[in-house]
């Protein structure tokens, strides 16, 4: 009978300690990468690489010329990459983990992002939350943006005030109006998502209401108070944020019947387009009037948990859930 083998593991640590050693380490690299906007080299060994991580097995497959130039991941998320790929452990960092995560994702290295994941819940706090609720949208991880929109509500008012919330894409930021559960009024509200609409005008260089007009639906303008309701019309009407849509009118030739191998006609048609949304702030207004909340099905008028109460939110029909 044929003896089977056994396996046998000696210290992991002085192994470990060993590989650790390599990383960045221009002894017997073959490999050099570029990183970063500051262009930091990286030294590295093209087997080891590709041996535990596909992506850069097709990266560094044969005729590959050195240096390698990875110019989007910052040197020390890259360092943090290498470290996990040599020792099977990183050490992660608070102001770092959402780019170490970024290129976990980025380069397939799932175990990477699931530590990234965890530490990122760990150290999640007012100043980080946006941050990485952006990453989440943006790499559709379901489970840290529920997270972020999670901490988001509880600390409402705090992180309204963030460079972070400012910095929001109008993809990460819907979810955010989205929600009954923002533990602030509606009137902090409009004021944080004006500045957040200023911020994006001055960097993509647009009206601030172009801007806006993806998230400002999302507003409970019927939430206001008539005072504060026309306070915001006035203000709209000096700084547009709400987009105020009013009749279009074209004008358009008609070719004669018949007639079309003759060019144009000369009688014009006056077409008007009304615009098929409702302008917000006309739906509120109708929400007062008529002193009822399912006048108002168009804009949402649900009570958020934040919301300060006002005489007429007796006539809402829609109850906080």
């Amino acid at each position: 009978m044929e003896n089977s083998g056994l396996v046998v593991h000696g210290q992991s640590a002085p192994f470990s300690t060993a590989l650790r050693s390599l990383v960045n380490n221009p002894w017997h690299s073959d490999i050099c990468f570029v990183v970063g906007q500051e262009r930091q080299e990286v030294f590295a060994h093209r087997c080891l690489l590709a041996c535990r991580c596909n992506f850069f097995q097709r990266l560094l497959g044969p005729g590959v010329p050195s240096p390698v130039v990875l110019s989007t991941v910052p040197a020390e998320a890259f360092l943090a990459v290498l470290e996990f790929l040599y020792t099977n452990s990183v050490k992660l960092h608070r102001h770092s983990v959402l780019e170490v995560l970024t290129a976990a994702v980025e380069y397939g290295l799932e175990e990477l992002g699931e530590l990234c994941l965890e530490f990122v819940v760990k150290v999640l706090d007012v100043e980080l939350v946006c941050e990485a609720l952006q990453v989440a949208v943006s790499f559709g991880l379901g489970a840290l943006q529920e997270r972020c929109i999670t901490f988001i509500e509880a600390h409402s008012q705090e992180v309204l005030r963030t460079r972070g919330f400012l910095e929001l894409s109008a993809t990460a930021l819907l979810p955010v109006l989205r929600s009954d559960k923002l533990c602030v009024d509606e009137t902090e509200l409009i004021q944080a998502a004006r500045s957040w609409a200023r911020v994006g005008a001055a960097v993509l260089d647009q009206p601030v209401a172009e801007v806006a007009a993806p998230v400002v639906r999302e507003l409970r303008l019927a939430l206001l108070a008539p005072a504060e309701l026309s306070a915001l019309e006035e203000q709209n009407r000096r700084e547009p944020f709400i987009p105020v849509w009013t009749p279009v009118t074209e004008l358009r030739s008609i070719l004669p019947r018949g007639d079309e191998e003759q060019g144009p006609g000369t009688s014009v048609s006056v077409v008007t387009r009304f615009p098929l949304q409702v302008e917000q702030i006309v739906e509120a207004w109708k929400c007062h009037a008529l002193q009822r909340g399912d006048a108002a099905r168009s804009a949402p008028c649900r009570r958020r948990r934040g919301t300060l109460p006002r005489d007429h939110h007796r006539f809402l029909d829609f109850r906080f859930k």
